[in-house]
C-alpha cells in the first residue's frame, strides 16, 4: 500500500488511483488545495501494484540517447495566435485526430478547475490550447486511455512531465498507438490559490468569469506574458501584465508551488515521452529568419515521434538544430525551482483569507510595479521591446 510520509515524494498524477484492482484509492484536496491519494485500508488487499506505478518511486536516471530538435511555427496563423508558442501541441493533435484518435490535455471546466480530458475531433481542440498555470486534475483519464489503446485507437496524451510517466508507469507496458507529449514545467501552481484569484476577480470585476488565458497575445504579443479575463460570451473583462497581475506575480515568485516541485524527480533532458515542447523566447539566436509571434522548442525522444513529425511538418516552418543547442541554458528543463521562504505563512492566510486580502498582503500593486508596466508597454508601443529583452539577456548571460 502507498503511503505518503512526505508531501514532496507525490506529484498527484494519480496512477496509484486509476490503478487500484479494487478502487479503496481515492485523490484527495490537502489544505493547500493540492490532491493526494487517500487509501481506504480495509479495503486494501496488499497487491503493491499502486507502489509499482507511481513515477517518483521510480524515478529513472537521465540516461542519454539519440535525440532530434527543431523550432516550430505552425503556418496557420489563426493556430499560432491562439496557442500560447508555436502550435506544436495542435500539429501533433491534429496528427491524431485526422486518423480518429484521441487527444487528452487540460482545460478548464465550467467552474475554471483545471483538468484533463478528451476529445476526438478538431473542432474539439481549442480548449486545450494555451498555458494553465495550475495543477490539473487527471481523474481517471489514465484508466480511459488504457481502455482506447487496448481497442487498437490512436491516443495523444500531453501533461507535465510527472503526468506522462505517471500514464507510462500506469500502462506498464508500451503501446505503439499512444503519442505522449510532456511540456517543460516550471511548476504546477495550487489549485485552491486559482480559485482564490477568481473569487477576488468576480468580487472587483463584478463579474462570472468564463475563461482565462494566461499567457494571451492579443495585446502585447508573444514577448510579454498578459493574463485576460473573459465573461461568458467571450468579452474581455480584464488584461494585466507580469508586473501588475497578482496571480502571475504569485507564479513567478514560486510561492504557491506543489511541494515536490522543488525537488522535482522529472527535472531531465532524456525523457520517456516521444515529445518534449516549451518556449523559444531567443528564437533570432537560432534563426533571424523566423519571427517572435511564438516558437516551439520541440525534442523527440523516439523513433515514434520522428515519424510522427515528418508528416506534421509540412504544415509547420521548421529548423533543425543540434539537441545540445537547444537545451543549453534552459534552467526549467534542469532544475527545480526554488522554495519560497514565505510560503507556508502564504498559505496559512490562504485558509483564512479571501482573495482580495490575500493577494492584497503578498503581492500589493504599488507605484514600482506600475512604473514597470508602463515602461514595458512604452518599449512595446515604440517596437524596442523584443530588442531591449534581446539585449536585458546577452547583459545576464555575461
Amino acid at each position: 500500500m502507498i503511503e505518503i510520509k512526505e508531501k514532496k515524494d507525490c506529484c498527484g498524477c494519480g496512477a496509484c488511483m486509476n490503478a487500484c484492482p479494487v478502487k479503496c484509492i481515492r485523490m484527495e484536496a490537502d489544505e493547500e488545495g493540492f490532491l493526494y491519494p487517500s487509501i481506504d485500508a480495509e479495503a486494501c488487499v496488499g497487491c503493491g501494484l499502486c507502489e509499482r506505478v507511481c513515477p517518483v518511486l521510480h524515478a529513472g536516471e537521465d540516461i542519454p540517447f539519440e535525440q532530434s530538435a527543431y523550432l516550430l511555427q505552425h503556418r496557420n496563423a489563426g493556430v499560432r495566435s491562439r496557442s500560447t508558442t508555436g502550435g506544436a501541441f495542435t500539429a501533433i493533435a491534429r496528427y491524431v485526430t485526422d486518423r480518429g484518435g484521441m487527444v487528452y490535455g487540460a482545460v478548464y471546466d465550467e467552474n475554471l478547475r483545471v483538468r484533463h480530458t478528451g476529445a476526438e475531433g478538431l473542432k474539439e481542440l481549442d480548449p486545450f490550447r494555451g498555458s494553465k498555470y495550475v495543477q490539473s486534475d487527471t481523474e481517471h483519464t489514465f484508466t480511459e486511455v488504457k481502455e482506447h489503446l487496448q481497442k487498437g485507437r490512436l491516443v495523444c496524451y500531453s501533461g507535465t512531465p510527472c503526468q506522462i510517466e505517471g500514464l507510462l508507469g500506469f500502462l506498464q507496458k508500451p503501446y505503439d498507438n499512444l503519442v505522449t507529449v510532456d511540456i517543460v514545467c516550471h511548476a504546477v501552481p495550487s489549485p485552491l490559490i486559482w480559485q482564490r484569484y477568481l473569487e477576488m476577480q468576480r468580487r472587483k470585476l463584478g463579474s462570472e468569469i468564463g475563461d482565462a488565458k494566461f499567457r494571451d497575445k492579443k495585446h502585447y504579443g508573444y514577448q510579454y506574458s498578459t493574463m485576460t479575463l473573459l465573461d461568458g460570451k467571450g468579452q474581455e473583462l480584464y488584461a494585466q501584465g507580469i508586473d501588475t497581475d497578482q496571480m502571475l506575480r504569485a507564479f513567478f515568485s514560486d510561492i504557491c508551488d506543489r511541494p515536490s516541485c522543488y525537488s522535482c524527480s522529472f527535472k531531465k533532458r532524456y525523457r520517456k515521452s516521444d515529445f518534449t515542447i516549451w518556449d523559444c523566447y531567443p528564437v533570432y539566436d537560432f534563426d533571424k529568419r523566423l519571427d517572435d509571434k511564438g516558437t516551439n522548442r520541440v525534442l523527440i525522444h523516439s523513433e515514434k515521434g520522428r515519424r510522427i513529425f515528418e508528416e506534421i511538418r509540412e504544415n509547420c516552418r521548421v529548423v533543425q538544430v543540434e539537441p545540445d543547442a537547444l537545451t543549453a541554458g534552459v534552467r526549467e528543463m534542469f532544475h527545480s525551482v526554488n522554495g519560497n521562504p514565505r510560503r507556508e505563512e502564504f498559505f496559512k492566510d490562504a485558509g483564512s483569507m479571501d482573495g482580495q486580502s490575500l493577494f492584497d498582503r503578498y503581492f500589493p500593486i504599488t507605484m514600482k510595479n506600475r512604473l514597470e508596466r508602463a515602461a514595458r508597454l512604452i518599449c512595446f508601443r515604440t517596437g524596442i521591446y523584443t530588442t531591449a529583452k534581446r539585449a536585458a539577456r546577452r547583459i545576464l548571460k555575461k
